[in-house]
């Protein structure tokens, strides 16, 4: 009980954080529409996974590191910036369905992912997000007291990773119901490049 107040702040600041659209929304909405419900959790899974790396970094003190080293977090948000951009160009590249196959475009396919390659996309997208590391950052100097004990600290984390594939999974039910999956698929191949356009000004957005 006497790190509930302390608990409380960090659930109230991780909710929003988690439930504002960015990268990590952007995969997963992508993932749902063209792989499927298992390949989405499984990104949801990865995304998850990312925060105990975040939590991680930050109670060993390399948070202090970053906050001190413009330079080095400059290398993190341009590396985070191609990737996101990687992920836009791939999206930008989906071919155009045939055209007779324009009737059955609810029905269209791309060939499924492994479950190791969803879980690594997933898991990329948000340890490369340096809106995160800010949070995490931000989080760990601002709200958790350095008398908390480390073991607090990480049962901290491991709530958020929790919360966080929790929240993912449930977006990825939502998103791959028929209605609301073949809502998206009727677009077709412009759906993907939506989802490249957004990836892309993620990328450009986190870089300045």
């Amino acid at each position: 009980m006497e790190y509930l107040d302390e608990f409380l702040l960090i659930v109230i600041a991780h909710f929003f954080a988690v439930a504002s659209p960015g990268p990590d929304f952007a995969v997963v909405l992508k993932q749902s529409v063209q792989q499927g419900r298992r390949n989405a959790l499984w990104t949801s899974a990865g995304v998850g996974a990312a925060i105990l790396l975040h939590v991680g970094y930050c109670v060993l003190g390399v948070a202090l590191i970053l906050t001190q080293s413009p330079s080095l977090f400059m290398a993190l948000k341009y590396l985070a910036g191609a990737y996101l951009a990687y992920l836009g160009v791939q999206a930008l590249r989906a071919a155009k369905p045939p055209a007779s196959n324009q009737d059955n475009i609810e029905t269209k396919t791309v060939a499924e992912e492994s479950v190791w390659l969803a879980f690594r996309r997933g898991f990329f997208t948000n340890a490369l997000n340096p809106k995160a590391t800010l949070f995490f950052m931000s989080l760990f100097t601002l709200v958790i007291s350095p008398t908390t004990p480390t073991s607090i600290q990480v049962g901290y984390g491991v709530y958020m990773a929790l919360a966080t594939w929790a929240w993912f999974s449930m977006l990825s039910l939502v998103l791959c119901k028929p209605s609301v999956r073949g809502f998206f698929q009727k677009s077709g191949y412009w759906f993907d490049r939506g989802i490249g356009v957004i990836l892309i000004a993620l990328a450009i957005r986190v870089v300045i």
